[in-house]
C-alpha cells in the first residue's frame, strides 16, 4: 500500500471516528434492559449464557432460571454451579420438554413454579442480570401468561435489573415491551443432516 493509500485511510478512518465519538457521546443514560433472544435459529440461550458469564466475570451478582432444559445436564449448569455459585444462582425447575414429559399438568405445575421463583429472583433487586431460559415456549404453549409477564416487568422489575427471556416464538406483546429483541435465523443445521446434538456445542 503506497503512503498515498495510507493518508487517504487514515483520514477516512479518523472521519468515522469522529461521527461516531459525537453519536457515543449522546448515549449516557443505563438502565436495566428487558431482553430477548428469539427466533427458530441455534444460539438463543448460548448468547443469554454469555450476557451471564459476563457478570461473573464482573462479579455483578445473577440468576437463571431454567424453564424447560431440567432433563439433562449441560456446561452451563456444571460450570456456574461447580465454580461460580457464589456469583449466580442456578434453578432447574423444568423437567424436559413437553413431549418428553408428556404430563401437561406437571408442565404446567413446573413452568409456574419457575415463574414464582423467577419473580422472586428479580422483585428482590439482589441480581444484577437474571435469565429466564426458555420462558418464551413455556409462554407458547398457555402454561405461563404472556400478559402477567409484562405486567410483573413493568411494575415490579427494580430499575437497574436486566431480564434476558429466550426461547423461539416469543410473544408479540413480549418484543413490544422489551428494549432488546435479537431473532436468531435458521440458515442451515447439522440435525437435517443426521447429526445428533453434541457435548460442547448444543450442551
Amino acid at each position: 500500500m503506497s503512503d498515498d493509500d495510507n493518508a487517504r485511510h487514515a483520514q477516512k478512518m479518523a472521519k468515522k471516528k469522529a461521527a461516531r465519538d459525537k453519536i457515543m457521546a449522546t448515549k449516557t443514560g443505563e438502565k436495566g434492559l428487558i431482553v430477548v433472544h428469539t427466533g427458530k435459529g441455534k444460539g438463543k440461550s448460548t448468547a443469554a449464557f454469555g450476557m451471564i458469564f459476563r457478570c461473573i466475570a464482573h462479579e455483578m451478582p445473577s440468576a437463571v432460571v431454567q424453564f424447560i432444559k431440567g432433563g439433562m445436564e449441560t456446561g452451563e449448569r456444571s460450570l456456574i454451579e461447580g465454580r461460580f455459585s457464589d456469583l449466580c444462582q442456578f434453578h432447574t425447575m423444568g423437567e424436559g420438554f413437553t413431549w418428553e414429559t408428556q404430563d401437561k399438568a406437571r408442565d404446567i405445575e413446573m413452568a409456574q413454579a419457575a415463574w414464582g421463583k423467577a419473580k422472586e429472583l428479580i422483585a428482590s433487586g439482589d441480581f444484577a442480570m437474571v435469565l429466564l431460559d426458555e420462558i418464551n415456549i413455556a409462554i407458547r404453549y398457555g402454561y405461563v401468561d404472556a400478559a402477567e409477564v409484562v405486567a410483573f416487568l413493568a411494575e415490579e422489575k427494580p430499575p437497574m435489573t436486566h431480564v434476558v427471556l429466550t426461547g423461539r416464538n416469543a410473544a408479540e406483546e413480549l418484543i413490544e415491551a422489551a428494549d432488546l429483541v435479537t431473532e436468531m435465523e435458521l440458515v442451515k443445521h447439522p440435525f437435517r443432516s443426521g447429526v445428533k446434538a453434541q457435548r460442547g456445542v448444543e450442551f
